[in-house]
């Protein structure tokens, strides 16, 4: 009797959880998704928006993955197959919290000439990085004491938390100075102001960052040569 209560269970459990996908259609959840601008989800997420499990979530995402209707960006996080969702935004969302800095928002800024195809991020966690169909992301670790510095903008029509300027070359010094990254002889400081450079950089407590700073200052100062 007990094994028959167990198989009764399970059928009824199945049963429902069957009903609820075939609740999910796949055209109206395409539509929501769009509708809302959700451009990047988690499970989570999914499961709150359509009032549904976790295990119909997880089993309609796994089902839509192979029709062809999502996209895995990484484990957790998707997209619809023919969205296309700003690198900065996505960077934001496959690694929480993080801001976007370093090389992508120093050429953002048109602080390095060079365009950057790899999107830089800093965060709190450990150092990362993720190879995805729409890009790959790059995630170095600070300290919660130095993560700072960053505010909401609208860029490329989505709302991405991203470095100020002289935020993003302290963090790129800091790194220089770590000897992780190589400093660029190309950096433009006309964007910079010297002072707020000076504020962000006594967070690192690291002298070797102001030794750097006199040195892409005489750097600039130089005069260019014209080829």
């Amino acid at each position: 009797m007990l094994k028959l209560n167990k198989c009764a269970k399970l059928i009824i459990a199945f049963h429902f959880l069957y009903n609820m996908i075939k609740k999910l259609k796949r055209i109206k959840v395409e539509e929501k998704i769009k509708a809302i601008g959700l451009q990047v989800f988690t499970p989570r997420e999914f499961r709150e928006i359509f009032a549904v499990s976790a295990n119909t979530a997880s089993v309609f995402i796994t089902n839509n993955i192979k029709s062809g209707l999502f996209i895995k960006l990484r484990n957790n996080f998707y997209i619809l197959k023919d969205s296309n969702p700003a690198y900065f935004f996505i960077a934001n969302k496959l690694c929480s919290p993080s801001y976007i800095s370093l090389q992508s928002a120093l050429s953002y800024y048109q602080i390095i000439p060079e365009v950057v195809y790899t999107t830089t991020s800093v965060t709190t966690k450990i150092s990362k990085e993720f190879s995805t169909i729409k890009g790959d992301f790059i995630y170095h670790h600070i300290k919660r004491n130095v993560f700072t510095g960053y505010s909401l903008k609208l860029i490329d029509q989505a709302k991405v938390l991203i470095a100020d300027p002289e935020k993003a070359l302290a963090d790129y010094l800091y790194f220089v100075d770590l000897k992780r990254l190589i400093l660029n002889d190309r950096l433009k400081l006309r964007y910079i102001n010297k002072n707020n450079l000076i504020t962000y950089i006594k967070l690192f407590t690291r002298p070797g960052m102001f030794k750097l700073m006199e040195q892409i200052y005489a750097e600039y100062k130089k005069p260019r040569k014209i080829y």
